[in-house]
């Protein structure tokens, strides 16, 4: 790449801005735009649902960076345009207003959207998926009018919006279709532990249900029907059944897709010179050995420095064990690592399960995949080690609060 070459990055959120940072940061001085679809320049996500909505937290605190910096930075920001159409021939991306941005590297961080209810009364008012900073913001409003949420969904979003409903004093029901909250991602043993953890701060968990329809009056939800007839009272209606990645723009020109934008280790695509990084990037790790895609924060806020090098034809891999944290009522946690349903024959817990001051450990044989520690702090880099290490653990070692962390090798 030469000093005059045009980088453009598609996607106004935290991976974006990342990357635009990292270009400049290592020495880029060609032209950088970065395209968002929202009005507002990048900010974090992971606060709607926590401090946020919950009013802990001040707008400005959630942007990557000041205004001023877009400019001092020499970074063109084309905020409240979306990208329709990419022409990989002629190197140039569509935008909705009809006008067409130049590229001779493209990065595609062009995020996800929460998927809908394609059930009866689905589109009444009051019904409400939170992604976006306003979407915060009309349920944060919302709850100041509404005794009664129903959450749909048992995922980390909805149980995140869930406490903060009950932090408000509302009345709370989750939803959820499988038989516990968040089972296919923690298992039945872990997954238990936060089914009572809202029971016990008040909220009305319902597992194995199916929503039927929503009824509502002048055109505002008022009821939620299960399909065993049960009806559920309902002023708010909280939708958190997971995300589909945006792929439709690296799809309709040809890269190769599934289950996200594929990329190599680099962060490059099938098209040499089209990258992605963050929520739609189904990427090949080789220390997991396979192609992952994470829909957390934490591959927003590292990918774009690998793919910035990259596409400065520099050599860099992305190699970062998947992470992620939460905070529900007293409840935080840390998750390091990668264990789907499958790749692990037991869990092993290291302290108070009831208490809620533990870690858990997924293991396969006797090699940890991934590690999760709930109220329990300082460890996160420990865990990371014993995974990465690759080496056999003694599960009666690692189960041992007295042994450390440093010395449960078998």
């Amino acid at each position: 790449m030469t000093a005059t070459s045009d980088f453009l990055i598609i996607g106004g959120g935290l991976a974006g801005a990342r990357a635009a940072e990292a270009l400049r940061r290592e020495g880029f001085d060609g032209g950088i735009t970065l395209v968002g679809e929202e009005p507002l320049r990048p900010y974090l996500r992971p606060p709607l649902s926590k401090d946020y909505l919950q009013g802990k937290a001040e707008q400005e605190s959630l942007f990557v960076h000041p205004a001023v910096w877009y400019r001092d930075h020499d970074v063109d920001l084309v905020l409240g345009t979306a990208a329709t159409s990419l022409d990989r021939t002629h190197h140039n991306v569509v935008l909705a207003d009809g006008s067409r941005r130049p590229f001779d590297r493209l990065l595609l961080c062009t995020g996800s959207t929460p998927k809908s209810l394609t059930i009866p009364g689905a589109d009444l008012d009051g019904v409400h998926y939170l992604r976006r900073m306003e979407d915060s913001e009309r349920i944060k409003e919302a709850f100041a009018g509404s005794p009664r949420v129903v959450v749909i969904g048992g995922g980390w979003i909805g149980l995140e919006t869930a406490a903060a409903a009950r932090a408000a004093g509302l009345q709370v029901t989750i939803l959820e279709t499988a038989a516990l909250p968040l089972v296919g991602v923690l298992g039945p043993h872990v997954a238990q532990v936060f089914a009572e953890l809202h029971r016990s701060n008040g909220v009305d968990l319902r597992c194995n249900v199916e929503v039927e329809r929503l009824t509502g009056d002048a055109g505002r939800v008022t009821d939620v029907t299960l399909g065993d007839g049960s009806i559920i009272p309902a002023d708010l209606v909280i939708v958190g059944v997971g995300i589909t990645p945006n792929v439709a723009l690296a799809d309709e020109a040809g890269i190769d897709v599934d289950n996200g934008i594929v990329v190599d280790e680099h962060l490059q695509s099938s098209d040499p010179e089209v990258f992605a990084a963050g929520d739609v990037a189904n990427a090949f790790n080789r220390r997991l050995d396979r192609h992952v895609r994470v829909e957390h924060w934490a591959n927003a806020e590292h990918q774009p420095a690998i793919a910035a090098m990259s596409m400065m034809d520099r050599t860099a891999t992305y190699d970062r064990l998947p992470f992620f944290y939460s905070d529900q009522y007293d409840l935080g946690l840390e998750y390091t690592g990668y264990a789907e349903a499958g790749d692990y024959d037991r869990v092993v817990f290291r302290g108070d399960v009831e208490s809620r001051e533990f870690i858990a450990f997924w293991l396969a044989g006797h090699r940890v995949l991934a590690g999760m520690n709930v109220n329990t702090w300082d460890v996160s880099k420990q865990i990371e080690a014993i995974i990465t290490s690759g080496l056999a653990v003694d599960a009666n070692r690692l189960a041992d609060v007295s042994v450390s962390l440093e010395d449960v090798r078998a």
